[in-house]
């Protein structure tokens, strides 16, 4: 979902530390939870905005933003998640997840215009 060059960046970062923690959200999240049956790759990237940005977690929203380009969740897509941010998690999670979402689009924009 994230791209070779996040999974390459993360084992080159990874020490004999965090090793594990490694090894246990690449077995858990990409292995087990990303790989099921019951949602497509486009289903689980916008719920997983949408959760991410409820948390208030700024940098995996841009990091999931970004990986949308390899699942195939599209920028409505993920305006629809925001908006269920909004009314179920509050406007400012919302607000600051749209900001990191403009930013990352200029990024990728810019990359590829």
């Amino acid at each position: 979902m994230l791209g070779e060059a996040h999974v390459d960046r993360a084992v080159d970062a990874a020490t004999d530390f965090d090793q594990p923690f490694q090894q246990l959200i690449t077995e858990a999240a990409w292995g087990t939870v990303w790989a099921r049956p019951g949602l497509s790759k486009r289903e689980r990237s916008i719920v997983t905005l949408a959760l991410l940005a409820a948390l208030g977690h700024d940098e995996e929203v841009a990091m999931h933003v970004r990986a949308t380009a390899n699942t195939g969740a599209s920028r409505e897509d993920i305006c629809e998640a925001f908006l269920h941010v909004a009314i179920y998690a509050g406007v400012p999670a919302a607000n600051r997840a749209f900001k990191i979402a403009k930013e990352v689009f200029a990024q990728m924009d810019g990359a590829h215009g």
